[in-house]
């Protein structure tokens, strides 16, 4: 069975029991920090972003207790308008690493990112303490923190508008995501628009995080560009991608030449997407994205002679909400969350 992220039905939520505006908390979960804020329903941050380290490596309960931790302490900071007032929300959302069973709020499999997270009931672990800490039996939305940023992108930021979406994340990793008329495609198995592990041209041979090769993201990724430029004889001082990246602009021809290969792999890795799926737009996030002109004229220029006539007006746009993407995708999936739990009350 397909499962798709949020319902396309317009998001009213209930008013608060004091009826005011329902608020919910949005959280993206990293391998290395988490941020959380409060957002209302029209997905304006409501609240400060608060943050925290993420213990990846402590298990799955160390992990659990740190977001509901995160949470509890975003709800008693309160809003812009009243700071130190704690907050009423209705529901909360959560953008996460790894395969998510959206309807049951659970890891079905994640890589060793965050050590034991496979398995792991999110939403039921998360329900559970925030309701032991007064917060009631809150409904919890999980979902993949990639399909969270398309979510957010969509709605709010550079696929407004937009009837069908193709969300791609490039970064430490290569992550995507499939929006359609407001909501999440995620597939039979849960990996719709995952464009990391698709065969690509110009990867054959390069080993991928998956175990195989010729892989989009054994080129693409920020740690991949960095062990190609080593392997090619660059100077093993440069500590990653960003070093690269300044290597190539000052003149480093290494540097340059596995930059435009990390650009040219996505543009046809793209092409042959949109031919597929003939989205609107193609928004690209992440690390890589601010890169510039480095990165983003090969990807153009190779994704312009790799697709077809009738769908060479697509633009590929960069992410423009930032930071704050996920944060607001995830809790769009809250509101919707809450909306559906009180249309199914009796």
């Amino acid at each position: 069975m397909s499962q798709d992220v949020l319902p396309s039905a317009p998001l009213n939520p209930p008013p608060s029991s004091s009826g005011q505006e329902p608020l919910v908390v949005g959280l993206d979960l990293g391998g290395t920090k988490m941020a959380a804020a409060l957002v209302d329903a029209g997905g304006t941050l409501q609240g400060p972003v608060s943050s925290c380290p993420t213990p990846a490596h402590d298990g799955p309960a160390a992990m659990l207790d740190a977001i509901s931790g995160l949470i509890a302490k975003v709800v008693e900071t309160g809003t812009h308008q009243e700071p130190g007032k704690a907050a009423a929300i209705t529901a909360v959302g959560i953008g996460t690493a790894g395969v998510v069973d959206v309807e049951r709020g659970t890891i079905l499999s994640a890589t060793d990112a965050i050590t034991g997270w496979a398995g792991t009931q999110v939403a039921a672990g998360i329900q559970k303490r925030l309701a032991a800490q007064g917060l009631g039996e809150l409904p919890i939305h999980v979902e993949n923190d990639v399909d969270a940023y398309a979510a957010g992108e969509a709605w709010l930021g550079a696929g407004t508008g937009a009837e069908v979406v193709l969300m791609v994340a490039v970064g430490t990793g290569v992550g995507g995501a499939l929006v359609i008329e407001g909501r999440t495609r995620r597939g039979a198995h849960h990996v719709a628009g995952e464009i990391g592990h698709v065969p690509v041209p110009g990867a054959q041979g390069e080993p991928c995080t998956c175990g195989r090769t010729g892989h989009l993201e054994g080129v693409t990724a920020g740690p991949q560009i960095h062990r190609r430029y080593l392997a090619k004889g660059g100077d093993p001082d440069v500590p990653d991608a960003r070093g690269i990246e300044e290597r190539a602009a000052a003149g480093d021809d290494i540097a340059a030449e596995v930059y435009r290969d990390s650009a040219a792999c996505l543009g046809r890795a793209l092409a042959g997407l949109v031919t597929v799926i003939d989205p609107d737009v193609v928004v690209v996030s992440g690390g890589l994205a601010r890169a510039g002109d480095l990165w983003w004229e090969p990807l153009r220029q190779t994704f312009a002679a790799e697709i077809i006539d009738p769908l060479a007006p697509i633009k590929i746009l960069p992410a423009t909400l930032g930071t704050t993407a996920p944060i607001v995708g995830a809790a769009r999936g809250a509101l919707a969350l809450a909306t559906s739990n009180d249309n199914h009350r009796p």
